[in-house]
């Protein structure tokens, strides 16, 4: 029998199944994605151009024509002077407003201040320069305070290398009478023959339990402002006592038998210099921790 095409089977669409949820967030995820990376990438190059103008300096300022290459080079010396002006006019500004009590009649040496300015110029960071007007404005006061080898290496510092010497500077104790800071971590007894009977107590604080971790105090040594090694003191007799200053709080220690050291973190003398300038805020978890070791040997009032 013939088939008319009217009997003719007409072809069925399926419809596609539904897409998951998943399937249809995909692509617009991946194009926010895409999105977020080229704005990232866009907010990253805008923040080298502006760093780079800063001293002067664009994509297209090596492709000019001679002479304006030249003219590009002028402007970009005469900005760098500008900057260099503006860094030690912050720091005079800061000095100025600095308070110091006591002042002697002594001059500033010529020699260390060319030396200072040459250094402080260029000094681009503000908590930099506030560092920077302190120590003017001390030197001046009182001429001989802050070595030109101090400056030399404040000069090397960054603002994140300030701050981990805050840290130190934090924990830090001085003996009365004396002018060198120590970080107190513990202290060393003489075995006797009957300790070995005894339970052992707790000789040293972790430092890093209080903020100031070990690579903090390998960046300290390498940037000389504490010395590479512990330091012990020499033994206290039963009954002596030493008395210590660490930030506001006073505490003197009486040796409970002979034969006891302490250890300590000794600063340099660079260190030492330094560390008459920074904010100092009482770490008290330190302290607790401190007395708590010290307390094994020492009565502490």
């Amino acid at each position: 029998m013939k088939i008319s095409p009217q009997h003719q089977p007409q072809e069925v669409k399926r419809a596609s199944p539904p897409l998951n949820k998943e399937d249809a967030v995909k692509p617009s995820a991946h194009a926010k994605e895409a999105v977020n990376k080229s704005a990232d990438l866009e907010a990253s190059r805008q923040r080298m151009l502006s760093w780079f103008s800063r001293v002067g300096i664009s994509p297209s300022a090596l492709s000019l024509e001679p002479k304006k290459q030249e003219h590009a080079l002028e402007r970009r010396n005469k900005i760098l002077q500008i900057q260099k002006a503006n860094n030690l006019k912050s720091i005079l500004n800061i000095a100025l407003n600095v308070t110091i009590n006591e002042q002697t009649s002594d001059n500033l040496d010529p020699d260390w201040f060319f030396a200072f300015s040459s250094l402080a110029e260029e000094i681009y960071s503000a908590p930099m320069q506030e560092l920077w007007g302190k120590i003017f404005a001390v030197e001046v006061s009182r001429p001989g305070s802050f070595s030109l080898r101090t400056l030399q290496l404040l000069k090397s510092l960054t603002h994140r290398d300030a701050q981990t010497f805050t840290k130190a500077v934090n924990v830090a104790s001085k003996r009365t009478n004396d002018t060198v800071p120590r970080i107190l971590v513990g202290y060393h007894k003489r075995k006797g023959l009957l300790s070995i009977f005894k339970k052992p107590l707790p000789e040293q604080v972790n430092l890093a339990t209080v903020g100031l971790s070990y690579p903090d105090l390998l960046s300290l040594q390498e940037m000389k402002l504490i010395y590479a090694s512990e330091i012990e003191s020499g033994e206290y007799q039963e009954g002596q006592q030493t008395s210590w200053r660490c930030v506001n709080e006073s505490f003197t220690l009486t040796c409970k038998s002979s034969g006891v050291a302490l250890v300590y973190y000794k600063f340099t003398p660079v260190g030492s210099e330094l560390y008459k300038l920074v904010g100092k805020n009482t770490n008290t978890a330190y302290m607790q921790k401190m007395k708590d070791v010290l307390a094994g040997v020492f009565s502490i009032s």
